[in-house]
């Protein structure tokens, strides 16, 4: 859609700040490649208008407000930096800018400011799926071209703001090539801001900004590193997270600690892949004019408003490229084991259950580590037969691949279209530098051309790109059901890496490596965010063939995984979160603890004042000897706009509760 609104504006320049920012330490940065998207064909809305005041200051800032959201950006005796608050209370302080080239030249010390602009943009647009049926995209922006004084280089910052957070990126203007070396951008947080910092698939661990783990080996990045998203709990009640959104062809974002620092972290700009496999990038050469990824800082005034505000990422990110998306549906997998008759009785399990996928994991094709040809299916499996029965019964296929076997996926994929196959799990990425976005982006293109979805494991990370291709529909990048956490852990992801974008936990359901009771599993599918939801992690139909004994099964049958209206009604990092999201006219809540036993009081105002529903609740019964063997309950009751609900949980526990129209 066009904007309702689109505005550029001249500002005057305004007396400059005292106290110019000091040069940060700076963490060595990664090789920078960068795609233009904003300034390209990928989006319909026009970029700040080229060069117009010609002023050549050294002094000056300018703000872009949203809301109670503010963005700064500062020039200060030729010195760049920026913060950001919201409600008058600060979320960023004072925090550097700048570009390192190749050869040194540092753009963000020495500037003059050449043209100032700033727009204003209130646009809806409607998802393929999403957490929401429409999403708004209403931001102030402002625009700044810049020269460097010595080098004579033009670039400039781009800083936005909207009700729900800010974000901010670079571009270079000239026409051209150039090498990036370091990304130079900082964040100052307030005195005692926590930090909830991980690193690959590890447990979230808060902390002070100076005090990140170091970590890395010899063939990986090593420091106090953090990968995004970065959550900061500030000491004064707002929680912000710090996520990137449109990275094309650029390394993944990483933040350090800064010794002598003690609120700030930079930027980190990756130069190994993330788990040590590909070659080492120092710097990268690209094709000037182009703009770096958006650096988001999502914001809530409560930590359940953090959770509803995470749609910036992908207001930030480049519009859809895709003009047919019938075919792409979001939905429910059951993983089979390796043969022909566990794929025949996947299949009906699906239909069965409600569940719209079954998928062949590693080991389909062969050992996935020394069979790098994934074309042809071990003798246990007759592929053909079993796709052809699951397309009989409106089920999809997904296959795993390893990455050893995408020397040629463009063959690869084009050949599984042909099978009948719906998607593609890719298992072992190597997420973190240019090389590897390039090619994480350029599969998920090609997956779109043979219309296949694609499910990105290990680690890896959000950027936005579900919007652009919304066959890339799922990525792991998560510490999930394959190594069973706490119950801590999970009720710290959706205040954190479940703000950058979706995730593939893998729920379980009546597992006994669970550290945590059924219902906070069952409850997992309505309060994270999974368009493609792996369930009955571990398990066989067999299992559940007495249904009597698993009470929680219509909860996984009716649960979607794509939604119409959602809203967060309690949460708090790493204590508890209540859920709330819409599916046509019926409601999904999800409710979870950590292992501190609690009641929430969660008003109903969100339903229909003009409707009676019927509230099915799936409960935590009497604690058993450990928490997976806590029973689930069942109860109905009639309910009302009106009607506070008493959730309580068992420790480590949760609920789900499904509130339909009577």
């Amino acid at each position: 859609m066009r904007p309702a609104r689109d505005q550029d504006e001249p500002t005057a320049d305004r007396g400059g700040r005292s106290g110019a920012l000091s040069r940060r330490g700076m963490l060595k940065g990664a090789a920078v490649a960068a795609g233009m998207v904003a300034m390209g064909p990928a989006t319909t809305r026009p970029a700040c208008a080229a060069d117009s005041s010609g002023t050549d200051a050294d002094t000056a800032d300018a703000t872009a407000r949203m809301g109670g959201t503010a963005v700064t950006v500062s020039l200060v005796n030729g010195a760049l930096q920026w913060s950001a608050e919201r409600d008058g209370r600060t979320v960023i302080g004072t925090s550097a800018l700048g570009l390192r080239l190749g050869d040194g030249t540092v753009l963000g010390n020495d500037v003059r400011m050449t043209g100032s602009r700033r727009r204003t943009v209130h646009d809806t647009w409607s998802p393929v799926y999403g957490r929401n049926k429409k999403v708004t995209d209403h931001f102030q922006e402002q625009c700044w071209d810049l020269r460097d004084a010595a080098s004579g280089i033009r670039f400039g910052v781009r800083i936005r703001a909207y009700r729900t957070g800010v974000a901010l990126r670079y571009v270079l203007l000239d026409q051209g090539t150039a090498t990036i070396a370091d990304e130079l951008t900082t964040f100052v947080f307030p005195d005692d801001t926590t930090v909830y910092s991980a690193r690959d698939e590890d447990p979230y661990i808060p902390v002070a900004p100076d005090k990140i783990p170091v970590g890395g080996t010899s063939s990986t990045d090593q420091g106090p590193l953090t990968d995004l998203p970065l959550t900061a709990d500030l000491s004064d009640g707002l929680i912000a997270c710090v996520c990137e959104s449109a990275r094309i062809d650029y390394p993944r974002l990483m933040l350090g600690s800064v010794p002598g620092q003690p609120g700030t972290l930079s930027a980190f700009l990756m130069e190994h892949t993330a788990r040590g496999t590909g070659p080492v990038e120092t710097t990268s050469t690209v094709t000037t004019p182009f703009a770096t990824p958006w650096r988001a800082v999502v914001i809530g005034s409560t930590h359940a408003e953090l959770v509803d505000n995470a749609e910036l990422v992908l207001n930030l990110a480049p519009e859809i490229a895709l003009t047919d998306t019938s075919w792409i549906k979001p939905g429910k997998v059951f993983r089979c084991e390796l043969s022909t008759a566990a794929g025949l009785q996947g299949v009906d399990f699906a239909v069965a259950r409600g569940i719209d996928y079954i998928e062949y994991d590693a080991g389909w094709y062969g050992p996935e580590f020394t069979t790098p040809d994934a074309t042809k299916p071990i003798a246990a499996i007759d592929l053909p037969s079993v796709i052809s029965y699951a397309t009989s019964k409106g089920i999809g296929v997904f296959l795993y691949v390893n990455r050893l076997a995408l020397t040629d996926a463009d063959s690869l994929f084009g050949l599984y279209k042909s099978w009948g196959v719906a998607g593609i799990k890719l298992g072992f990425i190597n997420d973190g530098t240019q090389t590897m976005t390039s090619q994480i982006t350029g599969w998920a293109r090609t997956a779109a051309k043979y219309q296949l979805l694609i499910d990105m494991h290990d680690d890896v990370r959000p950027f936005g790109y579900e919007r652009t291709y919304p066959n890339y529909i799922s990525l792991e990048g998560v510490r999930g059901n394959e190594q069973f956490p706490t119950a801590t852990h999970n009720v710290t992801l959706p205040f954190a890496r479940n703000i950058g974008g979706p995730l593939d936990y893998t729920i379980c359901y009546g597992q006994s490596r669970n550290k945590t009771t059924n219902a906070h599993q069952m409850a997992m599918a309505a309060v994270y965010y999974q368009p493609l939801n792996f369930l009955f992690w571990y398990d066989k139909p067999s299992k559940y063939a007495n249904t009597s004994g698993w009470p929680g099964l219509p909860w996984f049958n009716a649960v979607p995984t794509t939604w119409d209206e959602s809203r967060t009604l309690a949460g708090s990092i790493g204590e508890y979160v209540a859920v709330a999201r819409r599916n046509g006219s019926t409601w999904y809540l999800g409710a979870m603890t950590n292992e501190t036993a609690r009641t929430l009081s969660v008003p109903l105002s969100f339903l229909d004042d003009e409707t009676t529903y019927t509230a099915t609740v799936y409960a935590d019964g009497t604690p058993g000897s450990s928490p997976f063997r806590t029973p689930v309950v069942v109860s109905t009751q009639a309910v009302t706009s009106d009607t506070v609900l008493d959730v309580a949980m068992a420790s480590a526990g949760g609920q789900a509760i499904v509130l339909t129209p009577s």
